[in-house]
């Protein structure tokens, strides 16, 4: 404890009198010095102030922690080595361990892991005060090897069991609809090194009117590769600004060349779209340069950096925050969509309950001839997207006509 008390009045110097902060930093050291002599079971001074950090940080905000030895040491595994996963993001709401959400086609999504589930318990081990490293760290696991989760959904437990695996995904898949033929659905499922590159090659070979773009469900990822997918659509402007206290402050700016302006756009957004996805979602919807469906959105827009404090510890300190080309900050806001959206299944009216006009009928005889005509032809199978269980989606896909009409009547 003298060691202790030493060292804090050798960093507040020999002024210590004339200094209001020598107060602050005494009434840290009693509160150690009462815990060592008073607590219930005999602790050492350092697992004291490791508990403090612990604790106090979380007081900040959900993404500011102290990083042990062992948590500062897993996070500096190479990116390389081989993990199993479960295919979700995590993040603190509300001081609760909560999916932000699954990735597509990972075990987590295969298994029925849902954006906003509360994760209670992993597999025994209750996550109520754990840390978000701590939680990361359990889920985390040699691929192959299984693991239960015990989820409050609605307010009720919904248990998964788990396979972990080397997560490998696609983040962009691009669809045509039955029906639509003037539109191109596009599922950008995270925003991972190569959704610029695909997002381009898709949209340059359009021969569609317009684009759906799908971000539901999408975690984040990448910064550029979320202002790289902006600078595809918006030609000239602010994209993002980074504000902090210090030197943080830095702004990112759309270049005219390459911009595909004339395309008409819905974006598709719910409670599992963060960070990167409300990036895009939020510019394109400050410019005006999309329309935004479905529901709000998680509320992740802070930059985090990992400050050592010795060649063992650091800190995971919020430092700045993002700011959407009007001003706004999305951090514990989100973005509201243009046109709010609730989930629902589409029930089709039965054969009965519906009258062919003539017109339809034509049309519906024709697209059957076309089929039968084709059959004997070798032609790559397109990929169609199922809207009848996506009320989000449909509603996005009479946005877009109406913007296709709007646009060609012009």
């Amino acid at each position: 404890m003298k060691k202790l008390l030493l060292v804090l009045l050798l960093i507040v110097g020999l002024q210590a009198k004339n200094n209001p902060r020598f107060d602050d930093y005494m009434k840290f050291v009693k509160t150690v010095n009462i815990i060592e002599k008073y607590y219930v079971e005999p602790m050492s001074v350092s697992e004291i102030i490791e508990k403090l950090l612990k604790g106090g940080l979380k007081e900040f905000d959900a993404h500011s922690s102290f990083l042990d030895k062992k948590g500062f040491k897993e996070l500096q595994i190479d990116t390389n080595g081989e993990f199993g996963g479960l295919g979700i993001v995590v993040g603190m709401r509300n001081g609760v361990l909560t999916v932000i959400a699954p990735i597509d086609d990972t075990p987590a999504y295969k298994a029925g892991v849902k954006a906003n589930d509360v994760i209670l318990k992993i597999n025994d081990k209750a996550t109520i005060d754990m840390s978000l490293d701590e939680a990361v760290h359990l889920m985390r696991g040699k691929p192959g090897t299984k693991i239960t989760l015990t989820l409050i959904r609605n307010h009720k437990a919904v248990v998964v069991h788990i396979t972990r695996a080397i997560i490998k995904v696609k983040s962009v898949k691009a669809y045509d609809i039955k029906e639509y033929p003037n539109i191109k659905y596009i599922r950008i499922s995270s925003f991972d090194k190569n959704v610029v590159k695909s997002l381009k090659k898709i949209v340059s070979n359009l021969r569609r009117k317009g684009i759906i773009i799908d971000l539901r469900n999408n975690p984040g990822g990448l910064l550029d590769q979320a202002l790289g997918t902006l600078d595809l659509f918006i030609e000239h402007g602010k994209l993002l600004t980074q504000k902090g206290r210090h030197h943080e402050h830095k702004s990112w700016y759309a270049h005219a060349a390459g911009t595909f302006t004339q395309i008409p756009i819905v974006v598709l957004v719910n409670g599992g779209s963060a960070s990167a996805s409300e990036i895009v979602s939020g510019a394109l919807q400050d410019y005006k340069r999309a329309i935004i469906v479905g529901e709000k959105t998680f509320g992740k827009g802070s930059v985090q950096a990992i400050i050592p404090i010795n060649k063992d510890e650091a800190i995971r300190l919020t430092i700045a925050k993002y700011y959407l080309p009007s001003g706004r900050t999305i951090q514990a806001v989100g973005v509201t969509p243009d046109i709010k959206v609730l989930p629902a299944k589409i029930t089709p009216l039965n054969d009965d309950d519906a009258t062919i006009k003539e017109s339809e009928l034509k049309a519906h005889l024709k697209a059957e001839l076309n089929k039968i005509n084709k059959k004997h032809k070798h032609t790559q199978k397109a990929k169609y997207k199922n809207i009848n269980n996506d009320n989000q989606l449909q509603t996005a896909v009479d946005i877009l006509e109406a913007l296709i009409i709007q646009k060609e009547h012009k």
